[in-house]
């Protein structure tokens, strides 16, 4: 428990800190976290984590996350033209490589690309809000999940007596689960009391339970595909917490998804 609140503290403050500074340093540290991420993603698959295949994925990841706010310039391509590249790129290896690659890895591959890429974009997305409130909605949606996560312990640990999914992730529990709603429910509503020129209580009330269910989705998908492999943890980067994915599985979930059913009221 020591090293898990050591390494907690140390790692917040290095976290909160560049998220406040924003501009390029919070970006590339973005950047920096999704490509450790897609390293454990790859080491977990079997994939070697430096060969030419997977160097091209975290090559894949640096253009995700190429910051075209702050170059204050227009994409070169779309999302959709990006992602269809990088899929015919991936098939084409399978057909240079004779196989050896066959379609099953590079599916592996391709979904870790998409589901790490897309996340961490969408964060530093988030960041660089057009409205100029970047560091508002980008800390409403980080309590939001970090407050789901804690509501769903504590509650849970007090006073879970039904498994939520015990075949994926044998301790969260329903009172668990809706605990960490309610908690992240009231979060977003406090933030849309702080700030009601920004947001209000309707689109906070549907912010804090997304990121609440989404939330908890994204955990059980990582306990999920953990499960597959037989590991504990995705990485050891975070001694007491495991890898990146360990730490941000929601947050890679949610920032995508309020922004894609356009919840985030700058869109």
């Amino acid at each position: 428990m020591k090293q898990r609140l050591i390494t907690g503290i140390v790692a917040g403050a290095l976290f909160l800190g560049l998220c406040a500074i924003g501009g390029w340093s919070y970006h590339l540290l973005l950047t920096a976290m999704a490509l450790v991420g897609l390293y454990e993603f790859v080491k977990m698959t079997g994939l070697t984590p430096f060969s030419g295949t997977a160097l091209l994925g975290y090559a894949s990841i640096v253009g995700f996350m190429i910051p075209w706010e702050l170059l204050d310039v227009p994409a070169w391509l779309s999302w959709e033209q990006g992602v269809w590249l990088l899929l015919l790129v991936l098939l084409l290896v399978t057909v240079f490589s004779k196989n050896k690659l066959d379609i099953k890895l590079i599916a592996l591959l391709f979904t870790g690309i998409v589901y790490i890429g897309t996340g961490f974009s969408y964060m530093g997305t988030a960041r660089a809000a057009g409205d100029g409130h970047g560091l508002f909605w980008t800390l409403m949606l980080l309590c939001c999940i970090w407050g789901s996560d804690a509501g769903a312990y504590f509650v849970g640990r007090s006073f879970g007596k039904n498994k939520l999914w015990p075949a994926i992730s044998p301790n969260k529990t329903v009172e668990g689960a809706l605990g960490g709603v309610a908690i992240s429910v009231i979060i977003s509503v406090l933030f849309a009391l702080f700030a009601p020129d920004l947001l209000t209580i309707g689109r906070a009330l549907l912010i804090g339970l997304s990121a609440a269910v989404l939330g908890q989705l994204g955990d059980l998908v990582q306990s999920a595909y953990k499960r597959v492999y037989g590991i504990k943890d995705s990485g050891s980067l975070l001694p007491g917490h495991g890898g990146i994915l360990d730490r941000c599985d929601s947050w890679i979930i949610v920032f995508p998804f309020v922004h894609i059913v356009m919840l985030m009221p700058y869109y």
